[in-house]
Order: C-alpha cells, then sequence, then structure tokens
C-alpha cells in the first residue's frame, strides 16, 4: 500500500438517502453497498480508498424481478418492498451480496469474480429478515438473520438452502425489553478468533435507535453483549444505528452507521472503532464526532459525483439516476440535450406513471430545474417535475382539448392517492422551464415549486410538507414524469437538467 496522508470529512459522510448499508475493504479499496428497494437499477455499490468520499462504482442487476409489481403493472406496485439491508461479504476472491425482497419473499444471492460484474444471481431457500452471510474459518457458511428474535443457521458449502443436520440456534432475543424495534439489522463477523453481532433495535424506555454488540468464543456459547452506541448527533432525537464495521488494514477500525434524516431519507454516518477487552467501543467519547480525520493511500482521487445536472447528450443515463421500478425500455431514450419519455400505459395516479426517473436529494436542501418540451403530449397527459414519495408534489404541463395548462399538485395524509386539489392555468405554448426547492434544515421539509416566466421565477402554491413514510419507506427524491390518464403514446421531452446543491 501507498504511504497515507490524512483527509478530513463530515458527518453524515453521505448526506444522500443510502441507508442499511454494508461495508467491506479488499486491499486498499472500499466497498459499501445499500438498500435501493424498487429504484432500478438496483442494488448500488460505492467505492471509496478513505471510507469519507464515495463514488458510484456498480449496480449489481438491471431488473431484480420481471413481476407484475415491479414493473408497476396495472395499479400493481412494489413500494415499500423490493431489495432490502444488503449483507456484503468478500471470499476467497469471490464477492457476494445476499439480501430479501418483501414483494417476491425470496432471499437473493449475487456472486461476482469481479466488481464489477458480472453478477451471478441464485437464490437461497427460506427468507432471512436484514440477513448477514458469514464464512467462517473452516469454510463453513452461516446466514445470520431476524427481527426482535436473531437466528443462525448453517448453509450448504454452495449457499443454496440450510444444511442438512447443520447448527441452527437462537443467538439474542429483544425479549420484553424490545421497545418499538426489536434486534434487526444483522452484522456477524469473526475477529481474532471471537465471533460478534452487531444489532439495530430501539430503546426499551423510548423510540430511540441504538446499536448494540453480543459477543461469543463460539458458535454454540452464549452470546453476551449490550447497547455500544447511543447518539443522535443533536439531531431530534433520531439515533444512529446499523450497519457494517471494517479495518483499514492498519490496525484501525470504524463502523458506518445510518442515521434518519426526516423526508430526506436515511444517512450513513462514520464512526470511529476501539477494542476494549475484546469488546467495541464506537464513536469518541459515545458520540459520533461531526468532522473525522483518516488516511488515505489514493489522496489525489477525482471522486464521480453521486448526484448532478444532465445535458441528456448521452444515449445512456448517469450513474446518479435511478427508475422508479422497472422502466420500459420502449419508452424512453436520450441523445442530443434531450430525454424523451413515451406513455405506455395508462396510470390512475402518479406513483403509477411508468419510467419517472429519479434522483436522490441532498441534504439539508437542494433545487431542480428542468425545462420540459410538451409539444407531443396527448388529451389528459401530465408531465413536469415532482418530488417523489408516498406524499408525493408535482408541477408541470397538462395537454387539454384546449391547449397547454401549468399545473401544481400535492397529495397530503388525507388525500387518496390521486392526490390533493389540481391547480391548472392556460399556458401560452408547449414548453416551459421549471423548478422545485427542498429544504430539510432543522426537519422543516418543506418543497416549494416554481416556473420561470417574463425573465423571473414565480411561486406556484405554498410549501408542501414533505414526509418519510413507511408506505414508500424511501427518502423525496427528484422525479421526472410523464403520466397519462386517458390514452397511451403521447411523450414529453425534458432539457437542461440541473441540480443546485
Amino acid at each position: 500500500m501507498a504511504v497515507p496522508v490524512t483527509v478530513t470529512g463530515t458527518n453524515p459522510i453521505l448526506p444522500l438517502d443510502f441507508p442499511d448499508v454494508d461495508v467491506i475493504r479488499v486491499e486498499d479499496t472500499y466497498y459499501m453497498v445499500s438498500t435501493t428497494m424498487y429504484f432500478m437499477p438496483g442494488c448500488v455499490i460505492l467505492r471509496s480508498f478513505d471510507l469519507i468520499h464515495w463514488e458510484y462504482c456498480a449496480r449489481v442487476y438491471d431488473i431484480l424481478e420481471d413481476t407484475p409489481r415491479q414493473r408497476l403493472e396495472g395499479e400493481k406496485n412494489a413500494y415499500g418492498c423490493g431489495m432490502w439491508a444488503p449483507s456484503f461479504r468478500y471470499h476467497k476472491g469471490v464477492f457476494h451480496i445476499c439480501f430479501v425482497a418483501n414483494d417476491t419473499h425470496k432471499t437473493y444471492l449475487y456472486r461476482a469474480k469481479n466488481i464489477q460484474g458480472p453478477w451471478e444471481k441464485s437464490e437461497i431457500q427460506g427468507f432471512y429478515h436484514d440477513p448477514s452471510l458469514f464464512f467462517d474459518e473452516d469454510d463453513r457458511a452461516y446466514i445470520i438473520y431476524g427481527g426482535g428474535k436473531i437466528y443462525l443457521t448453517e448453509l450448504e458449502r454452495d449457499l443454496s438452502r440450510p444444511r442438512e443436520n447443520g447448527l441452527h440456534r437462537l443467538l439474542i432475543d429483544s425479549g420484553k425489553n424490545g421497545g418499538q424495534l426489536g434486534y434487526e439489522g444483522s452484522h456477524f463477523y469473526k475477529i481474532n478468533g471471537k465471533y460478534y453481532l452487531f444489532v439495530i433495535h430501539s430503546l426499551a424506555e423510548e423510540w430511540f435507535r441504538a446499536e448494540s454488540c453480543f459477543t461469543a468464543e463460539k458458535l454454540t456459547d452464549p452470546f453476551q453483549g449490550g447497547i455500544v452506541f447511543q447518539d443522535d448527533m443533536g439531531f431530534f432525537h433520531q439515533g444512529v444505528a446499523q450497519g457494517g464495521i471494517v479495518d483499514d488494514g492498519r490496525g484501525n477500525w470504524y463502523a458506518i452507521l445510518f442515521q434518519d434524516r426526516g423526508a430526506a431519507g436515511r444517512m450513513p454516518v462514520l464512526l470511529p472503532m476501539a477494542w476494549e477487552n475484546d469488546f467495541p467501543v464506537l464513536g469518541m467519547g459515545g458520540k459520533a464526532p461531526r468532522e473525522i480525520s483518516l488516511p488515505c493511500a489514493h489522496p489525489d482521487h477525482a471522486y464521480a459525483p453521486l448526484y448532478g445536472s444532465d445535458d441528456f447528450s448521452s444515449p445512456a443515463l448517469s450513474p446518479y439516476w435511478e427508475w422508479n421500478h422497472i422502466p420500459d425500455p420502449q419508452c424512453w431514450r436520450t441523445g442530443n440535450g434531450r430525454l424523451i419519455l413515451t406513455a405506455g400505459k395508462t396510470a390512475p395516479c402518479l406513483t403509477q406513471a411508468r419510467n419517472i426517473l429519479t434522483q436522490r436529494a441532498l441534504f439539508p436542501g437542494c433545487s431542480a430545474i428542468v425545462t420540459l418540451d410538451g409539444s407531443a403530449m396527448r388529451p389528459g397527459d401530465r408531465a413536469g417535475i415532482c418530488v417523489l414519495q408516498s406524499q408525493w408534489g408535482l408541477i408541470g404541463l397538462e395537454k387539454r382539448a384546449d391547449g397547454h395548462y401549468l399545473i401544481h399538485q400535492t397529495r397530503g395524509p388525507a388525500d387518496d392517492q390521486k392526490g390533493g386539489v389540481l391547480t391548472a392555468l392556460p399556458w401560452d405554448g408547449p414548453e416551459i422551464t421549471m423548478k422545485i426547492t427542498l429544504d430539510f434544515d432543522s426537519l422543516r421539509d418543506e418543497a416549494l415549486f416554481h416556473y420561470w416566466k417574463d425573465g423571473s421565477w414565480h411561486t406556484l402554491g405554498g410549501a408542501h410538507k414533505m414526509r418519510f413514510t413507511l408506505d414508500h419507506f424511501t427518502g423525496n427524491r427528484f422525479g421526472l414524469f410523464l403520466h397519462a390518464l386517458q390514452e397511451k403514446g403521447g411523450s414529453a421531452a425534458f432539457s437542461r437538467f440541473i441540480y443546485q446543491a
């Protein structure tokens, strides 16, 4: 390894929605995987040389399962489902990623010799909530999993199913002290001859996420331990917990856990980790440091951005874009400075419209500008930019028989799937430039919608309250959409997408 220099970062190290992280190191490179749920391509892998700065490295799959739910067929969807809480391991020259999907109720295993793929897909017989894949020194393989009660099950050598007459046991049980969230989010390791199980849970006396660790000398021994980290970084009682641990090859250890940051989603937090009497001690004085400095062997590496603007000049999308569910490949294209979306289905509400192209929203605030050409829209078509979650908001154009209308609509807690009252104002022509501004600071979680006219920005409607709701289970995102209510075949052209941090 090269002689390292020191680099400094600020927590959360990624102020974007990357939840349920797991991290590994291969030589001098760190890799991190995160939950992507119903967004495609899925199972994003990030790369870093210092644990502070990250960039996109690979996607494990383009399509998880080509099911009616995952392709938004009719009124079916996979919101709140898809891939959850992946486990990331590197064993004998092979990368392993394991996770479950709550809509298919399967446990998936992807393997590759190269981090860029190709990734070979298989299944592990059974369903293992928040799994942690573990290879012991004798090459026996196990999966650790569960919610409330955490189990260990030995697997066959090919990882296809539980091993016949293999070890299967309960490791820990939240019991009556489980609080509102029992033990889950397992991460399992063997370090210096001892076994360690890390889990997230809430405190028994109140809602506050905490991280616990339990350890044993043998897999058949009782696992003993308790809370190893309990801190909210001064952020509204939102505890930092659940994630992986990793060493730098020089004797230094770190944990990457996540923290809820309101409507923006769940964000990775980097903690130093020490050992006292063979037990982990996370943070600095029990707290997550606001700033953290680490050695880096490649300080001059230029990291590609995790979000950004796009002129849509390339036929391939930049890696910071993700589709909401499986896109219809016949109904989108880029090139010549335009993203063209075509309506391949009609849908009763925005969240059932296919081919919504999304980007994560940056904490504590950001905005996105885009220009829309709606000249190929058909009557009943709506197109524009939205903030996407269960309680969404949008601004755009609607095509009617007598022309185009500037529209604005939001969905609040009391509204049905079709949203609240639609504001529709006559608009002169099929082209418009729009902007959405998002403010997540201090849990304000407000979105404002603007349009450009007569040389200045104008706000349409009041502040929309964004929320992180469990029926979607993801942070709010920007989305470019075409929503056909009456007929298929219309198109919308987007250009000059500008992301402002």
